[in-house]
């Protein structure tokens, strides 16, 4: 009767292992424990219009979609990010997606992460990584044809000798490397148009206004801006009317978003030309997440839809802009 009941246990054992550990090495499986997806997300910051949007759209989509997220913001700093990545992977969320505030230097975190069988998502920006396993997919734009489009509109528009201040944005960051190197490519075998100088304003209205003073100064000749946000044109633009000339018309300005604040600005005739980046990532990526975390097969790179505009096609649309 005792080895009739044994065996009997031991089968019983044998069957709940099984059914526990039919998820195979945990890759398409969650880690959470609970009933809702897990997420935890790394920002950037709060550094201009586009990212609050961006953040928004974030938490409205988590929030509709039923997942947990656990959000967390950089302040613009690498080690704030990884320190978030860390702990994501302590805490065992199911998929962790964050912006990378620079493009280099994750492939520390990123493998641990991977050991962690915890699937990464990139969002708005990629990392200059040889090793693609580190990450299930990037969700962005073409920063490259946006600097493209910005290039070209220029080039169809220029009129005379063209000197051209470009704004850069944070050092290092993809946006700022790929919009740089659209324009280039564009505007590279014009004789008559000249970057005449180049610097940072960290994507941030305060850097472009500092920029822009000291740009004037140093090259008074300037007659296009090119400012790889909208944030960073307004600050321009403020510099442009303290130093007594007029943007738009003095001065031409190209810049990259298409927030409300620049597309206002754009239909009043301050800035000539602003290429679309959408921030309204949230629903794709919480749909992205809840394939990932099941296993599913997902794009390598699933890159947004966007538009360019002139003052007047952004005075059509300004009253429906969502950001």
């Amino acid at each position: 009767m005792f080895k009739r009941i044994a065996v009997a246990g031991c089968a019983l054992a044998l069957a709940t292992l099984t059914a526990c550990g039919s998820g195979g090495d945990g890759g398409g499986t969650k880690k959470s424990g609970g009933d809702k997806l897990v997420m935890g997300f790394a920002q950037v910051g709060a550094e201009s219009g586009w990212r609050t949007a961006n953040t928004k759209s974030v938490r409205e989509a988590a929030e509709k979609a039923g997942i947990e997220l656990k959000f967390s913001d950089a302040q613009q700093k690498q080690e704030n990010q990884i320190k978030a990545i860390r702990s994501y992977i302590q805490q065992k969320v199911d998929v962790i997606a964050f912006s990378p505030v620079v493009e280099t230097g994750w492939d520390a975190v990123l493998m641990e992460a991977k050991r962690a069988k915890i699937p990464v998502i990139l969002t708005d920006r990629a990392v200059d990584s040889k090793d693609t396993s580190l990450y299930k997919s990037f969700l962005g734009s073409d920063f490259v044809e946006e600097g493209r489009k910005a290039g070209k509109w220029l080039t169809e528009n220029a009129k005379g000798p063209v000197n051209v201040a470009e704004i850069q944005g944070t050092t290092g960051a993809a946006p700022a490397i790929d919009r740089q190197k659209g324009f280039k490519e564009v505007i590279g075998g014009k004789s008559d148009i000249k970057i005449v100088a180049s610097q940072s304003g960290d994507f941030t209205r305060a850097g472009g206004k500092q920029v822009m003073e000291a740009l004037l100064k140093s090259h008074p000749d300037i007659n296009v801006v090119y400012a790889h946000n909208d944030d960073m044109g307004l600050g321009a633009i403020e510099a442009i009317k303290a130093a007594g000339k007029k943007p738009g018309t003095d001065i031409r300005i190209i810049t990259v978003d298409a927030v409300k604040a620049g597309m206002q600005a754009l239909a009043d005739g301050e800035i000539n030309y602003i290429v679309e980046c959408n921030p309204l990532l949230g629903d794709q990526l919480m749909d992205l997440a809840k394939k990932v975390v099941n296993g599913e097969d997902v794009p390598a790179r699933v890159v947004t839809e966007e538009t360019a505009f002139t003052s007047e096609q952004a005075a059509k649309v300004l009253k429906d802009r969502k950001y």
